[in-house]
């Protein structure tokens, strides 16, 4: 779940720390005259220790860039051993500052990141990340891209789906090998319905397909969703769906009235249509049952007058019987079709299936 950045926190911390930035003397000023005690945290011993790292880096602007990250790499372990966040984010932004020609400063200002990650100032976390994006050269350290990091804590972070398209788009341009592929289009398409982009969406779900590895948290059902969301999609006539329940009910009981398999059939949707008993798992229908429904309407069918009690809003259940099939009680299931790609049936209703025999739990009444 993305975490939500609040505008207005994120102004406030910025004016705070402004605010602390110019009661402080600079890094530089500090080591230069010896003022320490801010960034001294621990017993008498740890300070020492880690006075006499702060001075070596006071010392050593002759120094390649490769011996400072060395010192700076031991100076950050120093000061998260004391939890003193707060001193080393100073020390490494200042540094940044004064150092803009080293190398590793893309890896230094990532520690400041996630340390506002991790402490829950996502805004300032952000800020930093998109900086790194934005202005410094990759950097692969400990085996692990700066860049690769970045764009997968913003993907999680960013609220503007516009702006968190271009960071998914990204991530799956430059670092197909190191991420789930599937996860990441099917995060992007859901990303594009958020904007109203369904062609865009439609296409990203397509390839999530490509993935039938892929598990998405929380979403077991995921491949089987997108499939029925695609073949929706991709069908032109959806003339199947009503906007009034009643009147797709009443022309149905007619059907039945009639005996008239080819106008029942006409009611049925085209896409996902299933018939099981109550306690399978919903799939497609058997392209051969649908054909010959027919067969199962010689005989005396009924219907119930009304609706079934379980129905609502979204979904409903009218209770038949008399079928001529080994299960005589049949329940016609009508949902609302959710579909917000194309408005004009988004909301409709639409006979989706058939659950043979009584319902559980409930009672047979012919009603």
């Amino acid at each position: 779940m993305r975490k939500r950045i609040g505008v207005t926190a994120f102004f406030v911390v910025m004016i705070i720390t402004l605010v602390l930035s110019s009661t402080q003397c600079s890094l530089i000023d500090s080591l230069k005259y010896g003022e320490l005690s801010y960034f001294l945290k621990g017993s008498r011993e740890q300070k020492e220790e880690l006075a006499d790292l702060l001075i070596q880096l006071r010392d050593s602007e002759n120094q390649r860039f490769e011996a400072r990250f060395i010192l700076l790499n031991e100076i950050i372990k120093q000061l998260y051993q004391r939890e003193a966040v707060e001193q080393l984010n100073l020390l490494l932004s200042t540094y940044v500052e004064k150092n803009p020609q080293d190398p590793f400063n893309a890896y230094y200002l990532l520690v400041i990141a996630e340390n506002y990650r991790d402490s829950k100032a996502f805004p300032f976390a952000v800020h930093y990340y998109e900086r790194i994006l934005k202005n410094y050269s990759d950097l692969l350290v400990r085996d692990s891209s700066v860049h690769y990091l970045c764009l997968k804590s913003l993907i999680n972070l960013v609220e503007d789906p516009e702006v968190r398209i271009q960071y998914y788009k990204e991530l799956i341009a430059r670092f197909s090998g190191e991420i789930d592929m599937g996860e990441a289009y099917y995060f992007l398409g859901k990303t594009y319905e958020e904007v109203g982009e369904w062609e865009l969406a439609i296409q990203a779900y397509k390839q999530f397909l490509l993935y039938p590895e892929t598990s998405i948290p929380g979403k077991p059902e995921a491949h089987k969703d997108i499939t029925s969301m695609i073949t929706f999609y991709d069908r032109r006539d959806k003339d199947w769906t009503m906007a009034d329940l009643d009147r797709l009910v009443n022309n149905i009981k007619a059907a039945i009235w009639r005996e008239d398999p080819r106008r029942l059939r006409q009611y049925m949707a085209k896409v996902n249509f299933f018939a099981l008993s109550w306690e399978e798992e919903e799939t497609e229908a058997n392209i051969d049952f649908l054909a010959d429904i027919g067969i199962f309407l010689k005989g005396n069918v009924y219907y119930s007058r009304e609706l079934d009690e379980g129905s609502n809003s979204r979904e409903a259940y009218l209770r038949t019987w008399g079928w001529s099939y080994r299960i005589k009680t049949w329940y016609l299931y009508f949902r609302r079709v959710n579909f917000p790609a194309d408005p004009e049936i988004h909301g409709q209703w639409e006979w989706a299936g058939i659950y043979f025999g009584e319902k559980p739990f409930a009672g047979s009444s012919d009603g």
